[in-house]
């Protein structure tokens, strides 16, 4: 009996779900809420609505998945070994630029699916640096605990800087922030990065 290799996905089909990731993010920034009409956005990506039930099961599902995307793309691509503050001024930097469609599914009906999903997504990386902060005599659940710890506080301040009045976001003043607030909890090493 052989056993063949998985079958790559339909070019098609990537292209389709690319459109419609797309299609999210935009229509959602441009309107400036999460409640866009499944029909706009099939028509936004040039499918059908079948296409975005069969791929995502509904609207919110699809928000959450822009978003994961997003983040997989813009802030989980490698960097050139980025430097402490730089990257965090670049996170901070993609969530800015990105507000408009942040905000709209922040105060919609799948902020708590995409809050979940976005701290399942950053909880790994997270570990690594409460991994380098902490050493390594720390029990493998207390790391996980601490991770979680430290994504969920981290993902409140942003969403609360995302979902604020302010018309303008600094991403620099923010990113400093960010680093005193690690740098308190002992996250951070670099003193650079904590004094700014």
């Amino acid at each position: 009996m052989t056993t063949s290799a998985p079958r790559a996905p339909d070019r098609r089909v990537l292209r389709s779900r690319a459109a419609l990731l797309a299609a999210a993010v935009r229509l959602v920034s441009e309107r400036g809420t999460s409640a866009v009409p499944v029909t706009d956005l099939a028509e936004a990506a040039d499918v059908s609505r079948q296409l975005v039930y069969q791929h995502f099961g509904d609207r919110d599902a699809l928000l959450v998945e822009a978003a994961l995307d997003l983040v997989r793309h813009e802030l989980l691509a490698p960097r050139d070994g980025a430097p402490g503050r730089l990257a965090v001024l670049a996170a901070v930097r993609h969530f800015a630029d990105h507000r408009a469609f942040y905000r709209a599914v922040l105060s919609g009906p799948c902020a708590f699916a995409l809050t979940r999903a976005l701290g399942d997504l950053l909880a790994p990386v997270n570990r690594h640096v409460v991994r380098a902060a902490v050493g390594g005599g720390v029990r493998p659940d207390t790391l996980d605990d601490l991770a979680a710890f430290v994504t969920a506080g981290t993902g409140a301040v942003i969403n609360a800087w995302l979902l604020s009045d302010r018309p303008h976001l600094d991403a620099e003043e923010f990113t400093d922030r960010l680093l005193r607030l690690w740098g308190g909890l002992g996250l951070t090493h670099h003193r650079e990065d904590v004094d700014r």
